[in-house]
């Protein structure tokens, strides 16, 4: 009888996870509608989605995942070839909000970790196409950040099991200093990146996405995020920039920037999924 009831636990729990991992995948496909939209200033919702010949896609060629993999990254009406980028998003996010599942039982905290991850994913592909972030996106999901923090101030520590009008104020107060610390932060590192430097080392774009981040995850967060993202920028950005001052010598000359945006997001969402652990093990103490 009780292996009988294990079983059926770990069916239904196991169904669960397929169930996010599908509405993940589905949610990734509208996000590649952002990616490709919000840059050249057009609507997400309408018109429906088309291939590059303008043939409109119909539902069942445009199933996330399955659909990339059955037509082998060619378009069927005119053989053009898919971006690999479309699947990578669809899995990423599928994986993201599976993860998310797993780490926040509690399901508002859930929604808003995905949420946050489906900003975060936006932000980093657009900026590694046009090295520019969205303000709808920024200053957009700053304020997400600051409503659905305040609504849910759960979000900001699972100790919170009281939902009394002074939870609500507290969390409204973090994510506020939160959007300040973090834009704060990165003008900081803007101004003396750029005296070092000489010209300008962080975009607006990167101060206003701080401040973003800073409305989710509060002043900590952003620390571990910008230092998070620094190291791993450093991690992949040297290997690279080594290995082509061996094989060019002398012909090498560092140019062109380096979108940033994209560390930062890694290192935001290390933090949403880890990072309460990862400062706790470092420092030794609970947190």
């Amino acid at each position: 009888m009780l292996l009988t009831q294990l079983q059926k636990f770990y069916i239904v729990d196991a169904m669960n996870v397929l169930l996010v991992f599908i509405v993940g995948a589905c949610v990734g496909s509208f996000l590649n509608v952002c990616i490709c939209r919000i840059p050249a200033g057009k609507s997400v919702i309408f018109p429906r989605s088309r291939c590059g010949c303008g043939e409109p896609i119909p539902f069942w060629l445009n199933i996330p995942i399955l659909s990339w993999l059955f037509l082998r990254g060619k378009a069927r009406c005119c053989g053009r070839s898919i971006s690999p980028r479309y699947l990578v998003v669809e899995l990423l996010t599928a994986c993201l909000f599976t993860a998310l599942f797993l780490t926040y039982p509690f399901i508002p905290n859930f929604v808003i970790g995905c949420v946050f991850c489906s900003i975060l994913t936006v932000v980093s592909f657009i900026d590694i196409d046009t090295m520019e972030i969205s303000d709808a996106l920024s200053i957009g999901g700053m304020v997400v950040g600051v409503v659905l923090s305040t609504i849910f101030p759960s979000w900001y520590s699972a100790q919170i099991s009281s939902d009394t009008v002074l939870d609500h104020l507290d969390a409204l107060v973090y994510s506020i200093v939160g959007v300040a610390s973090g834009s704060g932060l990165m003008f900081w590192i803007a101004i003396l990146g750029e005296m070092a430097f000489k010209k300008e080392a962080v975009g607006f774009g990167d101060i206003k996405l701080m401040g973003m981040i800073g409305s989710f995850i509060r002043w900590n967060g952003c620390l571990f995020a910008i230092f998070g993202g620094c190291l791993i920028c450093g991690i992949i950005a040297l290997p690279i920039l080594i290995f082509l001052k061996v094989f060019k010598g002398k012909d090498f000359k560092m140019s062109g920037e380096i979108p940033f945006a994209p560390f930062i997001v890694v290192g935001s969402v290390a933090y949403v999924l880890y990072g309460q652990d990862l400062i706790a093990f470092v420092c030794g103490t609970g947190y």
